[in-house]
């Protein structure tokens, strides 16, 4: 009997370069065919050169990125470095329709196939390049070994670095640019980046915990239902279904996703339905620190499903308006010099916290606040509209009808200036159902 030979894997050592483009999400969601087209000449004319000037090989292109390969880490490093430098000259004036390479860098030994390698050495160029800055490049304290002293660049030391899946930590280093308007475009980078727009959120594709193929439709009808709620708020930045959808299935680094689709805020949940019950789990995330902020379950006797959708999305999406506010009010507190939109986020938190004195006194506060440094700031002045139609309509104070007048003003006022503003036509309308009772007609037709 022939025993048969084990199949011989070929492995070598290898220098390994990973890239992607920072924030590519975000830019393929604002122009994707745009965002394509301008990657794929940066990939010919930036990239594909320097790799080839430096006798590297790209294993695999990633979507928005790729991986490559060089026989030396000096010749990655170098061929790296050249690329971004002229990636840079190449985006220059794109502003925030910009690409930039985020880049890691390492030495390992790997699994090689015809269309691609594997191994720790892979995972770890990866996750360095996760924690690059964008236009920057890490490397690996192994990579760094070899080629200090033969490349013409400066490294800042950044330590040990935990990343993710690997068992231990990392030593990184980063390019320091010496080109003084590449330095100066890294340095904003770092302490200037594109902050998130306030109220950004994405909805990922909720989970189907039991599997049952048959209630696809419905967990993805709730996260569609709810994206589509959650951009009526006004003020809003939902990041639409077709882009979180690509996250399905996938597992999630929730911080990337926060810098990839630049949004303050992850929305998730799951779905699980047992005999004739059904439960949704649902939880919001701060992006940045991936920390939970709120969260809800939902338990209900299976009737007719879309009733049934349509009542926790509707739920879902008020609640969640206020859970935003609520988060908006929090980061404001922290800032040192809060501006308008900071304190009306302050005083529309305080307002949802119940109509007593104490909580419609600072209310107002925050929103005259507001007011006094942007007059024309909508949110403020419908703010107060809300505040003193609160206390009219409380009996807060004894003389109701100054208040309720001054609601009515500005409710007003901020119609003119956004005629459709649902905040400010409901205020109003409260204030006529205050000031103008029903007919003895229609009142006594609406109480039998």
């Amino acid at each position: 009997m022939v025993q048969e030979q084990p199949v011989r894997v070929e492995r070598r050592l290898s220098a390994i370069l990973a890239a992607d483009v920072a924030g590519y999400a975000r830019l393929m969601h604002n122009d994707e065919e745009a965002t394509h087209a301008k990657l794929a000449a940066l990939l010919a004319d930036g990239v594909a050169p320097a790799i080839t000037e430096h006798g590297g090989r790209i294993v695999k292109n990633t979507g928005d990125g790729f991986l490559a390969e060089f026989s030396s880490a000096v010749e990655a490093v170098r061929a790296a470095i050249q690329f971004q430098a002229r990636i840079h000259e190449l985006t220059i004036g794109d502003n925030d329709r910009r690409i930039l390479f985020r880049v890691g860098i390492n030495i390992g030994d790997v699994i090689v196939e015809p269309h691609d390698i594997f191994g720790d050495g892979v995972n770890i160029a990866a996750r360095l390049e996760s924690i690059s800055e964008p236009g920057g490049v890490c490397i690996s304290s192994a990579a760094y070994d070899q080629i200090r002293g033969k490349v013409q660049a400066e490294f800042a030391d950044l330590g040990e670095q935990s990343l993710k899946n690997i068992a231990l930590p990392v030593r990184a280093y980063a390019v320091v640019w010496n080109g003084p308007n590449v330095a100066r475009e890294a340095k904003r980078l770092r302490t200037d980046p594109l902050s998130p727009p306030r109220h950004s959120i994405v909805v990922l594709p909720f989970t189907n915990l039991g599997g049952d193929p048959e209630q696809d439709y419905f967990v993805d009808g709730v996260t569609e239902s709810l994206t589509t709620d959650l951009s009526r708020i006004r003020g809003s930045f939902v990041i639409g279904r077709h882009t979180a959808f690509t996250f399905k299935g996938e597992a999630l680094d929730l911080k990337k996703i926060g810098r990839e689709l630049n949004v303050r805020y992850v929305l998730e949940g799951s779905v699980q339905r047992s005999g004739k019950r059904l439960r949704v789990n649902v939880q919001l995330l701060d992006a940045e620190t991936a920390n939970h902020l709120w969260a809800e379950r939902f338990d209900k006797p299976v009737a007719d499903l879309f009733d049934m959708q349509d009542e926790i999305v509707s739920r879902l999406a008020n609640t969640l308006n206020a859970q935003l506010i609520e988060a908006e009010a929090r980061r404001a507190e922290r800032a040192a010099h809060p501006n308008s939109t900071d304190l009306c986020f302050q005083g529309r938190a305080s307002w949802n916290k119940g109509p007593t004195l104490e909580h419609m006194t600072q209310s107002r506060s925050f929103f005259e606040r507001a007011l006094a440094l942007d007059p024309g700031n909508i949110e403020a002045i419908v703010g107060m509209a809300n505040v003193d139609l609160a206390m009219g309509a409380a009996l807060l104070i004894d003389d109701r009808i100054p208040l309720l007048s001054a609601a009515e003003k500005n409710a007003i006022q901020a119609l003119s200036m956004a005629p459709d503003h649902a905040g400010a036509h409901l205020a109003l309308g409260f204030v006529y159902i205050f000031t103008n009772p029903l007919p003895k007609e229609l009142m006594n037709a609406s109480m039998h």
